[in-house]
């Protein structure tokens, strides 16, 4: 009995121990160095590209647990895809409808890692009111220190596929606009 609670002491001890240890750190997003772009076919021919200007959010990692979790919000409104007609077109009702909804939101507490590097964030998309559950891979992931900040930064370039349909933005699919969308997030956050 005396060895079972002696072994079982330790074991807590130890487990608060690795605890202890664990280092949560808070990273803010970096705005001159983050973009969230989509690209979609334009009737089987050419990319259509466009990226949102306006971003903010913030990065929570454990490195020794390998856990995390994010919050990034974008501004429905800084659509630019570098003409202007399209840009209204994107922001009105058929589309972002950036005056009802002037905000999409990505929040994950899920990430997955191969070795020390995220390899996946698995979260929520709020886009129109509505949230979905969305997967980000990442395609590169790095920490480094900032010669000029002379701070840590991470991030990487990460992507998932969406049907914009089941955000319930289905405009033009029945005359051949695609429902399938990309969505490449490159980010970069610095360590608060």
């Amino acid at each position: 009995m005396r060895k079972t609670l002696t072994a079982a002491a330790l074991a807590a001890a130890t487990s608060l121990v690795g605890t202890a240890h664990a280092e949560v750190a808070t990273y803010s997003i970096d705005p001159t160095h983050t973009f969230v772009t989509f690209e979609v076919t334009h009737f089987g021919t050419s990319t259509n590209r466009g990226r949102f200007d306006k971003k903010e959010g913030t990065v929570q990692l454990d490195k020794a647990a390998k856990t995390g979790k994010v919050e990034l919000t974008l501004e429905t409104g800084s659509i630019d895809t570098g003409t202007a007609a399209f840009d209204k077109h994107l922001r009105s009702d058929n589309f972002l409808n950036a005056a009802v909804f002037p905000t999409a939101k990505f929040v994950a507490s899920t990430f997955s890692f191969n070795g020390d590097k995220v390899s996946e964030v698995a979260g929520q998309l709020t886009l129109l009111g509505k949230t979905l559950p969305v997967v980000l891979k990442a395609s590169s992931f790095n920490c480094y220190t900032n010669p000029m900040l002379k701070r840590e930064v991470c991030g990487g370039d990460f992507e998932t596929t969406i049907q914009r349909s089941q955000w319930g933005m289905g405009w033009g699919i029945n005359f051949g606009i695609p429902d399938t969308v990309k969505l490449a997030v490159q980010v970069e956050a610095v360590k608060q």
